[in-house]
């Protein structure tokens, strides 16, 4: 078996040393040793793209917030199902990791998502934009760590309590979703994004097309009435 190969690395403030590695055709992002995610397994990031973004399909506009790029594949997909007139803000917490995304190694992955003029990146913790665009986006997907469970950053735990649900559903726009990707199920956490005001539905994708482990997307709907 082929040896992994280190493309990049740096040491993050407060998260620790980031490493993108590479084995044949895979490429790899560990956070201090840990795999966060495997560029073979991106098929529950596009699942999250179609749960959250369906009802903007055939709206000719509409605005999208897009917390955590990963990889790119979110993004990638988001741009492959709406239309051009719809708005796409992609939160990134880390710059090493838009740094990379926009080099030779990952952005062939996704088809250089960042490089479409639907795309905007913004620097910072996609929590703190959601607080300052009140009733901005028709779609927010959160794809931060782990999900509910954080791995990465301490902070991020902060979305998925009832003060960061009740921030996203003022993010939202009437009837606006919130698609939430997580590793596992996340206990109780159904429960409280219905207390924050969304009608919930949770999905169970593949990792990989029909194939790996499941991953849990929880999809929440705001009523029209809300506002």
């Amino acid at each position: 078996m082929k040896p992994w190969e280190t493309l990049e690395s740096a040491n993050v403030p407060d998260v620790g040393e980031l490493t993108l590695v590479r084995r044949g055709d895979e490429y790899v992002l560990r956070v201090r040793g840990q795999t966060l995610m495997s560029s073979r397994m991106h098929g529950s990031e596009e699942a999250l793209a179609r749960a959250g973004c369906a009802d903007l399909v055939s709206r000719g506009t509409g605005r999208v917030l897009v917390g955590g790029l990963g990889f790119g594949y979110t993004v990638r997909a988001v741009l492959d199902q709406v239309g051009p007139g719809v708005r796409v803000s992609v939160a990134e917490l880390l710059p090493t990791v838009v740094d990379w995304n926009r080099g030779p190694h990952l952005a062939p992955l996704a088809q250089a998502p960042l490089e479409d003029p639907r795309v905007t990146v913004i620097q910072g913790d996609v929590g703190l934009v959601m607080k300052r665009h009140s009733a901005s986006f028709d779609t927010i997907l959160l794809d931060v760590d782990n999900g509910p469970s954080a791995l990465t950053h301490p902070d991020n735990q902060g979305l998925y309590g009832v003060s960061g649900l009740g921030t996203a559903a003022q993010a939202l726009r009437s009837g606006g979703t919130l698609a939430i990707w997580s590793a596992g199920p996340a206990a109780g956490f159904e429960r409280r994004m219905e207390k924050s005001g969304f009608t919930v539905e949770v999905l169970h994708p593949h990792a990989h097309g029909t194939k790996g482990p499941r991953h849990v997307i929880y999809v929440g709907r705001l009523g029209k009435s809300r506002r």
